[in-house]
């Protein structure tokens, strides 16, 4: 982690009580993720610790805070359901194989600067996603709010499940649904305390003291006769740090871990990324977005080594942090060390929090996961997004997360290239009163001089249309046998070989060959840096005319003015005495100017 040689006692204080006011928050969440993931509470207080620290360490967000959340838990238990929960030594280790199976997908992705690729994801699979999780959150926990075991298996879909365990399942324990539903009011009433006032935001771990204040006043949390509480708490939390551990590999799990394990290094990339850039509009910090990637990566790769949850970038917890008037990544260090200095203290304590006050907080949880207002304005948008947000969503509920994740990437990825390979091309034209513009069909044609303009994504997508613009333009300079033609780039984007290529065949056939006994010129104008970069790295320079280019320059000296300039000259157009164009301060006459 690299330090500002500035940094000073002013900024140290600042980070550490932003890191502790986090941590607050961490711990409890760590427990409540971890249940959502259907492991154990300690390695979501592990996650706390080390996917924090790795991630602050290597990370570029001045802000974000990596650890256990809510979305990647719910995928955590969907990439995991097809193991019997019974068996908790074979999951256990699945849930670190997963870890370092998404840690190791992200650092791919950072290493061959593939983080782009997550804007190809349309923004509705997440709103579809959210959705779902925060369904699947709210139905996982009902049991537990009820104080009533889980029917069914984890083969069994989730509607199923519920429908047993509510309806054939054991009686009702109101004790438990007393505290739940404490737990619900109590976090929605300090919430809003906590905004209203400006208090520190340890609204939650007060939910859950609270909680186990009343267990254990009511007698509900000591055990009776039999061994048995009133009500279930939660499972002990070994007094102890997370240790390394070399998790035993199950090939024949494999497939099935790697297909979750890249539904959580997507999902995982888009939270932390999102939340990165959204702190930094308001900081005004430059985030290395490629850098950030990798730190996700080895903060998941490292974490599943150390019996850690995979994590990704905590929305509240990030929030928090800002909010609190953290400067530096070493913010999120002072968390992880204070919750592994609360772990060594108060562990003993965690066990004496109810089951079912953590039920009423995650399903409090699940209902903040969901942006309504941003739901329903998605839907309304179109059928495209309405689409995709039904169909994640679906999947997500009636067959696994971590399906709808896959599947709704692919989905913005199939209907993406087709809206992307839309290449447009108008005909631009030079009025008498010097001015170029898109070329109206009441216009006159230009005999000695055509302007065509690209617009778009050059990349292989759009080959064919590409291909079906050049052949319009071959067929009018050899029908109308012109002299020049100017094709604008200036505004087409990310080009790759294909369509290079495919520019690169019309230059070669087109430039410099007689029609009629007219030679024709291809002038390029508006060339930006990476297309003209792939033209030379083909050899361009070595065979096209280079007084034919006109790179995009300053915004006030057009390429597209001095391809226009040039070709004018060429024929032989006399220069306008009225035409004047200011450079470096100075008035001067100019034989053709032009506007755009």
């Amino acid at each position: 982690m690299s330090v500002s040689l500035n940094y000073g006692w002013a900024t140290g204080r600042r980070d550490v009580v932003a890191g502790l006011t986090v941590a607050a928050v961490a711990l409890p969440q760590g427990i409540a993720y971890a249940l959502i993931a259907g492991v154990d509470p300690k390695y979501g207080v592990y996650s706390a610790i080390v996917v924090t620290t790795i991630a602050s360490i290597f990370g570029s967000s001045s802000h974000l805070i990596n650890g256990p959340t809510s979305a990647i838990s719910l995928l955590v238990f969907s990439s995991l359901a097809f193991i019997d929960p019974e068996n908790r030594t074979v999951l256990f280790e699945a849930l670190f194989v997963l870890g370092i199976l998404a840690g190791t997908f992200q650092i791919l992705i950072a290493v061959f600067k593939l983080g782009d690729l997550t804007r190809y994801i349309s923004e509705s699979v997440i709103i579809g996603f959210m959705a779902a999780a925060a369904f699947l959150l709210a139905i996982g926990q009902i049991s537990n709010a009820l104080g009533v075991k889980n029917k069914g298996n984890a083969h069994m879909q989730v509607l199923e499940r519920l429908y047993l365990t509510v309806f054939h399942g054991d009686p009702i324990n109101l004790r438990a649904v007393f505290l739940s539903v404490t737990a619900v009011v109590l976090a929605v009433v300090l919430r809003k305390l906590v905004r209203r006032f400006g208090l520190p935001q340890i609204d939650l771990l007060t939910v859950l003291v609270v909680a186990a204040v009343i267990a254990y006043a009511a007698g509900w949390s000591t055990a009776g006769k039999g061994g048995k509480t009133a009500v279930a708490l939660a499972a002990r939390v070994p007094q102890s740090l997370p240790s390394p551990h070399i998790p035993s590999l199950d090939l024949g799990s494999l497939a099935q871990l790697s297909q979750g394990a890249l539904a959580i290094a997507f999902i995982g990339l888009i939270e932390a990324l999102s939340i990165a850039k959204a702190i930094a509009h308001q900081s005004q910090q430059k985030i290395d977005y490629n850098r950030q990637i990798l730190a996700e990566g080895l903060a998941n790769l490292v974490g599943g080594f150390f019996q850690s949850l995979p994590g990704s970038g905590s929305l509240s917890r990030s929030a928090i942090n800002f909010q609190a008037g953290a400067l530096t990544r070493f913010s999120g260090i002072v968390s992880a060390a204070a919750v592994a200095v609360a772990l060594l203290l108060f562990a003993p304590l965690l066990h004496y929090v109810p089951e079912s006050a953590l039920a009423g907080l995650l399903l409090v949880t699940a209902v903040r996961l969901v942006d309504f207002r941003r739901l329903i304005t998605t839907v309304k948008s179109s059928r495209y997004d309405a689409g995709l947000v039904v169909i994640t969503a679906l999947t997500g509920v009636l067959i696994d997360l971590d399906k709808a994740v896959l599947l709704g990437i692919a989905l913005s990825i199939v209907l993406f290239v087709p809206r992307a390979a839309k290449l447009k091309a108008a005909e631009l034209t030079v009025t008498q009163d010097r001015v170029v513009r898109e070329r109206l069909s009441d216009d006159p044609e230009d005999s000695s001089l055509v302007i065509y303009d690209l617009e778009g994504e050059l990349f292989f997508g759009a080959a064919p249309e590409l291909d079906r613009y050049l052949d319009t333009l071959r067929a009018r300079i050899r029908s109308q046998q012109l002299p020049f033609v100017i094709l604008r780039l200036k505004r087409v984007r990310n080009p790759d070989a294909v369509c290079i290529e495919r520019l690169e065949q019309f230059l070669r056939e087109e430039d410099g060959r007689e029609h009629g006994g007219t030679r024709v010129a291809i002038l390029l104008a508006g060339v930006r840096p990476d297309t003209l970069k792939l033209l030379r790295k083909s050899g361009f320079d070595d065979w096209f005319p280079a007084e034919q280019v006109f790179p995009e320059e300053a915004e006030e000296y057009s390429a597209t003015l001095r391809a226009v300039r040039y070709a004018r000259s060429k024929i032989g157009v006399p220069p306008s005495e009225s035409a004047h164009v200011e450079t470096n301060g100075e008035q001067h006459r100019d034989p053709l100017y032009y506007l755009v």
